[in-house]
């Protein structure tokens, strides 16, 4: 790491911090989307912390604040791994799984930005396709 230069490298260094602990804190705001990725065990062995790593990374570059990421434990569909749990206020939550980073992102920008689910990834084991 190089050498600090200035006290606004620092500010600058400190303010993208906060902004990634925004993004995964929860709150209580009324729009306020949830999303939890699944950091059990099974779900760290198939790859959880780089899907939720990116899930992250493009909430910020989509410049979308309203979001919380969350680790969870167990799901229960280790099959399925790695998980990740959509919660919108007033709808029923949706599982995705087999959520590799480049399928976090896809979440982000339909699901999220634009409000269309990924049909293909739904855990359909206990959710029915939701139109």
């Amino acid at each position: 790491m190089s050498k600090l230069k200035s006290i606004e490298e620092l500010q600058k260094i400190r303010q993208a911090a906060k902004d990634n602990l925004d993004l995964r804190s929860t709150a209580e705001s009324e729009d306020r989307i949830i999303i939890r990725v699944g950091m059990a065990t099974c779900g760290i062995a198939s790859g959880a912390r780089t899907t939720m790593n990116a899930i992250v990374d493009e909430l910020r570059e989509q410049n979308i604040t309203n979001v919380s990421v969350t680790q969870t434990g167990c799901m229960g569909y280790c099959a399925e791994e790695p998980l990740v749990e959509v919660v919108f206020k007033d709808k029923p939550s949706v599982i995705y799984g087999h959520v590799d980073a480049q399928r976090g992102r896809e979440i982000v920008n339909e699901h999220i930005k634009n409000g269309r689910l990924l049909q293909n990834a739904i855990i359909t084991k206990s959710f029915e396709k939701i139109d």
